[in-house]
């Protein structure tokens, strides 16, 4: 064994309590750290021969890149839709990479035993039935691939063709359709084949991001084969939420494949003021939800449920002499494009285990109530101005004067220290969108977020730096 990793693995204990104090003091951290901090990168150095071993390397890490490090885990990292880690979502991903497990095959099956045992808690907190099958992958983008290869495969049924054998070109032009679809939608179809142009977009209700079901039937009542309907539990600028169960009718009337994106809009199914929202969800032939978002374990984590896994096989197989056969139940390496799987399953296995529903439903309720807060004092602080109603827990807003980009970047840099807040797009104008999602967020985050906001626009306005 070479001597630096026979020296490691002698002084192993004493080696990972540096590390787990390494970890506490970044968490400890977190409350003053700057969102984004403004470093340039390191200057790059060389691999050397020797390594020196772990203490060397923690050693290197504390100087050149853990003082560059966002914090992302932190309640004030208000950009995309970033959850945070439960001390029990650590705890477990600690243990996962541990252990070790590449949780692909029943030869060796008690990670494949662990990820349906949190499949099926997971999809009993979003009011899915049994119907719904389940397969953890990396994140919402791959969730909603599979649920399109899904989808494609299905098409290929309706019209007498194997895709996974014959490829897509033997569908030929494929559609589709909705109202908002998130930009993952359109990566996948292209990674899938059926191009970006088979992505129709239809009219959304007036004033709104949810597609407009009388446009969307007059849209399917001219098309002339199978479609696949895209629907939206949550959109990424205003969450808004298409009618799932009208969706589902015009379905079951068309002969459609209903997937619905319900990357972090299903949690709302938690809440039952809000779980009207996601009324329908159950219909869905194939779902994605996010899992490092609102259910606030580590990256990266999501889940992809379907009603056909017959189908999900048929797309996924992996035939090799070492592998299990794919049988009634398959293998998770026959389910997915990966053929290794990380035993993702056990962080959320571990935060579920630790504080139940009633746990994660006290997170949704305290990131909706901080997202109402937001906006509240985004519409009392002169110079800002909502450009959306908050339905839930993401804060769509805009400068009142002059609101172009780069005004924008530059109210965004102002208060990079306290809060980290990502730009977009809504109805034309440039924005600036803040998402609750992480389990740290507090009244006292959103009233220190307010008033570096309140700084910021005023200084913008005078064309001075902001005060501290």
């Amino acid at each position: 064994m070479h001597p630096e990793l026979a020296a490691d693995l002698s002084r192993l204990p004493a080696l990972l309590e540096e590390t787990r104090q390494v970890a506490a003091a970044f968490l400890a951290s977190l409350d003053e750290r700057p969102a984004v901090p403004d470093a340039a990168p390191p200057a790059p150095v060389p691999l050397g021969e020797g390594g020196g071993g772990l203490r060397e390397a923690l050693a290197e890490f504390g100087e050149r890149w853990e003082p560059r490090l966002s914090a992302g885990a932190g309640p004030r990292y208000f950009g995309f839709v970033t959850g945070g880690v439960t001390p029990a979502a650590l705890a477990g991903d600690w243990l996962t990479a541990t252990a070790d497990q590449n949780s692909n095959s029943s030869l060796d099956g008690a990670g494949q035993w662990l990820e349906h045992e949190t499949v099926g808690w997971l999809r009993e907190l979003f009011g899915l039935s049994a119907a719904h099958s389940g397969t953890f992958v990396s994140g919402a983008t791959m969730s909603n691939t599979v649920g399109l290869a899904i989808a494609r495969q299905w098409l290929g049924e309706r019209l007498g063709v194997d895709v996974a054998e014959e490829g897509a070109g033997a569908l030929g032009r494929v559609r589709v359709l909705s109202g908002s679809a998130h930009s993952s939608v359109a990566k996948a179809l292209s990674v899938l084949g059926l191009g970006r142009s088979a992505l129709v977009q239809v009219p959304a209700l007036p004033g709104r991001e949810a597609v407009d079901v009388a446009a969307l039937e007059r849209v399917l009542a001219e098309a002339d084969g199978p479609c696949v309907l895209v629907a939206n539990a949550g959109t990424v600028n205003t969450v808004d939420f298409d009618d799932l169960g009208a969706l589902a009718d015009l379905r079951d009337r068309y002969g459609c494949w209903l997937h619905v994106d319900a990357a972090f809009g299903a949690f709302a199914a938690l809440v039952p003021e809000h779980a009207g929202l996601v009324e329908g969800l159950d219909r869905a032939d194939s779902v994605c939800v996010d899992l490092h978002k609102w259910l606030n374990v580590p990256y990266d984590s999501a889940v992809q449920f379907t009603r056909r896994p017959d189908l999900q096989a048929e797309v996924f197989r992996n035939a090799a002499a070492y592998l299990g056969p794919l049988g009634e139940n398959p293998d998770l390496v026959h389910l997915t494009p990966e053929n290794s799987h990380r035993l993702r399953a056990l962080a959320a296995w571990f935060t579920l285990r630790a504080y139940g529903r009633s746990g994660h439903r006290e997170i949704v309720e305290r990131c909706v109530a901080g997202a109402r807060a937001l906006g509240g004092a985004v519409t009392d602080t002169p110079g800002l101005r909502l450009l959306a109603p908050v339905r839930l827990n993401v804060v769509c807003f805009t400068l009142t004067e002059d609101p172009t980009p780069e005004r924008l970047a530059a109210l965004t840099a102002a208060v990079a220290d306290e809060a980290f807040l990502t730009p977009t797009r809504y109805a034309g104008v440039p924005a600036l969108r803040a998402a609750f999602s992480n389990w740290r967020t507090t009244e006292a985050d959103v009233r220190r977020t307010a008033a570096a906001l309140a700084r910021a626009v005023q200084a913008l306005g005078s064309d001075t730096p902001p005060g501290p």
